[in-house]
């Protein structure tokens, strides 16, 4: 029996690993779901119509008073405690670390607040030892040739767990960002509502922080190898341009692409992330005016690309600063930060790992202009594209009046149930199994499949490159498939080109799934 709207939306809430509460205006706790429990101790009889200070340790109690006092004369949707340690206090009085987000809501006359909280505990455990292990490779590097081969241990070590850190952090991250996908297309209340759109914004922000964690410790560790081809840079500008086109119009902002048909010789991934990076900065710190890329030949063994705009500028004595961590121009330590100040960071290691220049020249007030330079390819012949007749012309398995068939191989239960929730809900018919051999006895009881959708890692030395070779023997090489993965290694960015294959990287958002499946149900993909 299928579930109403409202009993979905209380069973995804119920599902999802935020704790949540609603607070009114003399501090007393009105709502909250069962993962207050999970996090607290407390059922919803021992802490609904409580202080909320009960959630807190003794010590922060009278603080909190004043704080909550403060907070609603001047009410907005922001983090509780910037730049504070907070601590929660659960019913067997331990305490743990959390990260609070809170925003007013409007509920017949009465404004109230949702408090969204996260036991940060594991991220603290993670950010320390990565510090630590930063620290030992530094000290491995002064040593002699019998600590470098100690140091290589330690990398390789470091690169395991960072692959693994890559798939098992961002699992949950992905159960959250579906589950909040299936919400927002069923619920309607609109205090439900607005505590959804802050859990997106709160989701997002956590990708964010933690792909640049990842990214920056994959750099230093030399888990990231480049691969180095030619490529068109009109392709890198046109993708870019899609991708932060709706955003800078959100901001009233021009952003501008020359994808001229020049040809470079870099890592055309790593290339892409060093410009998304610049685009985001510059998108960010623009106020008014426009964003350009311009791809510009310089000679025969050069080509420029520049990453323009008429933003705040950054200050002469600053420009030596902007590639350190967390630092962000025009942004004081205690006040609210859009980003975290890891982008640039990142662009300085990769750009020294591919051995590029990177030229900044700004003024304040007036804007400023990123030049990266790339050595130019020999000369190239177009590209014949690799999509093929079936897939460019296929039809769309909706148009007959049927679902889709969708099997879903996950092995993770809580991202397998967020996965079939949304699709479901989308009107797809979803075969969630959680291996190969599952798959495999599904298409053996007669299963029909219009689409595959497998993660990368899927149990003991299992892959879904293996189940798409399992199941493409079994129903033919045309069988389309989507690989999703949190794994940016070599691997991956090692595949052979497919046309009947895309590959996504964890945290996805649903609307951008979504989007993916129809225009590759359909052979319509945007070009």
């Amino acid at each position: 029996m299928r579930l109403t709207p409202p009993e979905l939306a209380r069973s995804a809430l119920e599902a999802a690993p935020d704790a949540m509460l609603i607070v009114d205006a003399a501090g007393l706790v009105r709502f909250v779901n069962r993962q207050v429990f999970a996090l607290f101790g407390y059922t919803r009889e021992e802490i609904v119509g409580r202080p909320i200070e009960t959630l807190l340790p003794e010590r922060f109690r009278t603080r909190h008073l004043e704080h909550r006092a403060s907070y609603r004369a001047h009410m907005r949707a922001r983090p509780m405690g910037q730049n504070l340690e907070l601590y929660g206090l659960r019913r067997d009085a331990s305490e743990f670390p959390v990260e609070i987000s809170l925003s007013p809501v409007v509920d017949g006359g009465e404004t109230l607040v949702v408090a969204a909280i996260r036991d940060v505990s594991d991220r603290q455990r993670i950010q320390r030892e990565l510090i630590a292990a930063r620290a030992v490779a530094e000290e491995a590097r002064e040593l002699a040739d019998l600590a470098r081969e100690s140091a290589d241990r330690a990398n390789q070590g470091k690169s395991r767990f960072l692959a693994t850190a890559s798939h098992d952090l961002r699992q949950p991250l992905q159960a959250l960002a579906l589950l909040n996908g299936t919400l927002r297309r069923t619920v309607h209340d609109p205090l439900l509502a607005e505590a959804l759109t802050q859990q997106e914004k709160a989701i997002g922000a956590m990708s964010r922080l933690l792909n640049a964690l990842l990214d920056i410790s994959k750099l230093e560790s030399g888990a990231i190898k480049p691969e180095i081809t030619d490529f068109s840079l009109a392709r890198i500008c046109d993708e870019i341009r899609r991708e932060f086109s709706s955003v800078a119009a959100g901001k009233g902002l021009v952003l501008e692409a020359n994808p001229a048909n020049v040809w470079v010789r870099s890592d055309p991934s790593l290339v892409e992330q060093v410009v998304r990076n610049l685009v985001s900065n510059a998108v960010k710190y623009t106020r008014a005016g426009s964003v350009a890329l311009h791809c510009v030949p310089l000679d025969e063994a050069a080509v420029r690309l520049d990453v323009s705009d008429t933003g705040i500028g950054i200050p002469s004595d600053q420009l030596a600063l902007i590639y350190d961590e967390f630092y962000q121009v025009g942004v004081s330590t205690n006040t609210s930060r859009d980003g975290y100040g890891l982008g640039l960071s990142i662009v300085k290691r990769i750009i020294q790992l591919l051995g590029l220049r990177l030229n900044v020249s700004s003024r304040v007030g007036s804007g400023s202009t990123f030049s990266l330079l790339l050595p130019a390819a020999g000369p190239q012949t177009s590209i014949a594209s690799t999509q093929s007749d079936e897939t460019a012309n296929g039809s769309d398995p909706r148009a007959s009046g049927s679902q889709p068939n969708v099997m879903l191989v996950e092995d993770d239960p809580s991202v397998r149930d967020a996965t079939r929730m949304l699709l479901r809900i989308e009107g797809y018919h979803v075969i969630p199994v959680a291996s190969a051999e599952e798959a495999l006895a599904a298409i053996d009881s007669g299963a029909r499949l219009d689409l595959l959708m497998t993660d990368y890692h899927l149990g003991p030395n299992q892959t879904g490159i293996q189940v798409i070779s399992a199941l493409r023997e079994r129903l033919g090489p045309q069988l389309k498939a989507i690989l999703v993965t949190g794994d940016t290694s070599s691997a991956i960015r090692g595949l052979s080109p497919d046309p009947q294959l895309r590959i996504l990287s964890k945290p996805i958002r649903a609307e951008a799934l979504l989007r993916l499946m129809r225009e590759f149900l359909t052979g319509k993909e945007s070009t």
